[in-house]
Parts: structure tokens; C-alpha cells; sequence
């Protein structure tokens, strides 16, 4: 059999991959596996495409921007299976930190932070002539930049003209914080933990307190090659789900924080990468840390299962923020790219619980709850809130368009309303 060739970026949630391949669960399931540590999205998104990389941890946004067609070299890629929720923060530099305290003290002591405080600079940077604040992004379709959106226009910032936003590959973003090319960003971990013990910024909303469980990385592969190497690729979603759950259970975060720390993966200190995974985040120097505990979940949750949901909701992102010109049928395109069916098989072969259905309502959970399993029981899940308390219908894709306060809508809503009855 080929020795198959994956593609993963230096942050915390390679976990799975890195751990699927450290701890022998790739050749449990007959599969040779190389890991490739790539320095962009950029990158992972061209060596998939030219058939470099057989596979890679990709951004959730990335195969569905490319299927449509709206990403650079677009091709077809598909997922069947999420590599962890959450993982990300928003962080900004020392200085804005601070003029947000001056303009709203209230505002930046209670959690959830909004962005409040951070509308009340940008009004007053308006009044003096200031430039625009920069915030940096990883990948134009990658969560982090819909997540960070999305907690500016819940105060009535607009993203596409308050503020200006800008692509930073996640290792450099402390080194462009830090030279002051720009003045915050969204990342995965451990980049605002490290800007925060440079005391360089402040880390001010967490992913998870945007948007409570929700989807991060996945693992994606092109259509072909799910079909003429099927049966590598169900080894691949088997190993990987296996290493999924070792991956979560809480007295195996040291071990993950030391394999991570191995510059073949992340390459950061150990103790900095333990703490966000064990749940103990340090938004300041002069603060106690937070106590999140579902700041990673890799397994927990039904966190690898590609849901529908969750596709439909980045698309409809991508419409808002005008990425997208065209109307789409988002659940059937969503449909095309998240594959439920291929993860069901192989959690299947391996006695793991899949859910029964493929879509749900999203931002309706304040706590736990449960849902049903395709074998008659009950999987435990988690939070699903937005910061805004607004849920998300998939069903009812049109009119949560049309009632959102802040975007930049290039579709006709009744052309989207047209495709998606």
C-alpha cells in the first residue's frame, strides 16, 4: 500500500493527526502515514489541490469555499470528519487593551467580552482622523475570520468598513502584533497565549465564548481520492476518530502538550501549549487564568461528526460577508461537501456512536443536553451559544440572512430565496 502523505499547520488542534500518527493508531488501521507541517492555508490548499498532500487539517471553511469555487485554485474537496470545536481567541495588542478600558470599564470586565468597548474606540479613532484598526485573520474562508466578524457586528461594528482586515499566517501573528503592523487577531492556540506572555496583547473573547461549541478543523480530502482509494481513506477516518477520543480524555493533555511541543508539530513551549489544552487560558499577565474547560474538545460533543449544520452556517457566512455573488442551494451544497454518510461508516466499523441525524439547530443549548445515535441510544452534548443569543435554523437560511443587522450582502435574497425554497 502507498504511504499516504498529510498535510498539518503548527497549532494545538494538529493534535489529532499528530497523535494518530505518534501513538500507532495510522498502522493499526494498515495505513502509512507521513505528516507534513506546512507554513500556510495557502499552501495546504495548493498541495491538496495539485495532489502533493493526499489529505490535510484544513480550516472548516476551506473545502466549501473551494467547491464552490470562490477560493484561489478551487477544486472539489470533501470532509467526513471534524478534528476538534472551539480552540481559537481574539487577542489584541497591550495599547488597544488599554484605550478600550479607558473608553468602557465596564464593558471589558464582564464575560463574555463584547465588542463594545472596542466600537467606542473605533468612534473615537472616526472623530480624530485615525487610521483604520487592523485585525488580522488566518485564511479569507477560515472560521476565525467569521467568528471574530461575527462578535464585531453583534456590537454594531461592520466589519468591511470600521475596521480593516488582513491574512497573517498563524506563527507570524505574534510577530506582527509585536512590530505593530496590526493591532489584533483571531487564531488558534498557542499564538495568543504566547503573545500574552510577551505581554504583547490581551486576550479579550475566546471562540468558545463567541460561538459554544463550534466547528474548527477538519480533515479533508479530494472527492477522487475518497473514491478510488476508499478504502485507505475509511482507514484514515477510523484511525483518526480513535485518536479523537484518546486525544480528549483529560489525563492524556500532558502527554498531547508534549508530542505538540516537538518542532515536527508546533514547536512551542510545553507548559504554553498544556494550559489551553488543559483548560486554563492566561488572558493577561496580571490575571488569574480563565477556567475553560471546553476551551479544546476533540471528541466529547459528537466533536468529529461533519454536520450539516455547521456547513450550511459557513456558507451562509460567506454570502453575508460577500464572498459569495451567486445564489446556492445551501443545504444541498453543504450536502456535497460534509460528509456524514462516509463518517457514519466508519465510526461504525469501530463501535464508535454517530449521531442519526445530520443537521441541527444551532445556538438553541445554554447547557448540556443529549440527542440520538443511529443505534437506538443517547450522545451527551454540550453548550451551543452564540454571544448574541441568536440561533441559527438551518431550515430558515433566507430569512436569517435578512435579518441580519451587519453584512454585505452581494445575493439577491429572493434569487437565495429562489434556490432554497
Amino acid at each position: 500500500m502507498k504511504p499516504l502523505r498529510l498535510g498539518i499547520i503548527p497549532l494545538s488542534d494538529c493534535a489529532v493527526l499528530a497523535v494518530a500518527k505518534e501513538k500507532g493508531f495510522f498502522r493499526r488501521h494498515g495505513v502509512e502515514v507521513t505528516l507534513s507541517r506546512e507554513v500556510s492555508w495557502a499552501n495546504v490548499r495548493d498541495k491538496v489541490a495539485a495532489g502533493a498532500l493526499d489529505g490535510a487539517q484544513m480550516l472548516a471553511g476551506m473545502p466549501l469555499a473551494a467547491s464552490v469555487g470562490i477560493d484561489p485554485l478551487a477544486r472539489p474537496l470533501i470532509t467526513a470528519l471534524s478534528l476538534d470545536l472551539n480552540g481559537n481567541a481574539v487577542t489584541v495588542s497591550t495599547d488597544l487593551w488599554k484605550r478600550m478600558v479607558r473608553a468602557d470599564p465596564e464593558a471589558t470586565t464582564k464575560r463574555p467580552i463584547g465588542a463594545g468597548a472596542l466600537k467606542k474606540v473605533i468612534e473615537e479613532d472616526r472623530r480624530s482622523g485615525r487610521p483604520l484598526l487592523r485585525f488580522a485573520v488566518v485564511y479569507p474562508f477560515a472560521s476565525h475570520n467569521y467568528e471574530l466578524r461575527y462578535w464585531l457586528a453583534a456590537a454594531g461594528i461592520d466589519p468591511e468598513n470600521d475596521v480593516r482586515l488582513v491574512v497573517v499566517p498563524p506563527p507570524r501573528m505574534v510577530e506582527y502584533l509585536e512590530r505593530e503592523a496590526i493591532d489584533g487577531f483571531c487564531v488558534g492556540e498557542p499564538w495568543s497565549s504566547l503573545a500574552v506572555q510577551h505581554d504583547l496583547g490581551r486576550i479579550v473573547v475566546t471562540k468558545y465564548e463567541i460561538w459554544n461549541n463550534s466547528p474548527e478543523k477538519v480533515f479533508a480530502v479530494s472527492p477522487a481520492f475518497a473514491e478510488e482509494r476508499a478504502e485507505e481513506h475509511r482507514a484514515l477516518l477510523r484511525a483518526l476518530l480513535e485518536a479523537a477520543a484518546w486525544t480528549d480524555a483529560a489525563e492524556n493533555r500532558a502527554e498531547v502538550a508534549r508530542l505538540l511541543a516537538d518542532e515536527r508539530y508546533v514547536g512551542a513551549a510545553e507548559p504554553l501549549l498544556r494550559a489551553s489544552l488543559s483548560g486554563r487560558l492566561l488572558a493577561s499577565p496580571d490575571e488569574a487564568p480563565l477556567e475553560l474547560p471546553d476551551f479544546h474538545v476533540f471528541h466529547r460533543y459528537a466533536a468529529s461528526f461533519p454536520w450539516i449544520s455547521h456547513a450550511a452556517w459557513l456558507l451562509l457566512q460567506m454570502i453575508r460577508w460577500g464572498q459569495m455573488t451567486e445564489p446556492i442551494d445551501v443545504l444541498a451544497t453543504a450536502r456535497s461537501v460534509y460528509r456524514p454518510d462516509l463518517h457514519r461508516e466508519a465510526a461504525r466499523d469501530i463501535g464508535l456512536a454517530a449521531p442519526a441525524t445530520d443537521v441541527k439547530t444551532e445556538g438553541a443549548h445554554a447547557g448540556a443536553w443529549s440527542l440520538a445515535d443511529g443505534d437506538g441510544g443517547t450522545i451527551a452534548m454540550g453548550a451551543d451559544l452564540f454571544i448574541d443569543g441568536r440561533p441559527f435554523d438551518p431550515a430558515k437560511t433566507v430569512e436569517y440572512l435578512a435579518e441580519s443587522a451587519v453584512s454585505d450582502l452581494r445575493v439577491s435574497l429572493d434569487a437565495l430565496a429562489a434556490r432554497n425554497g
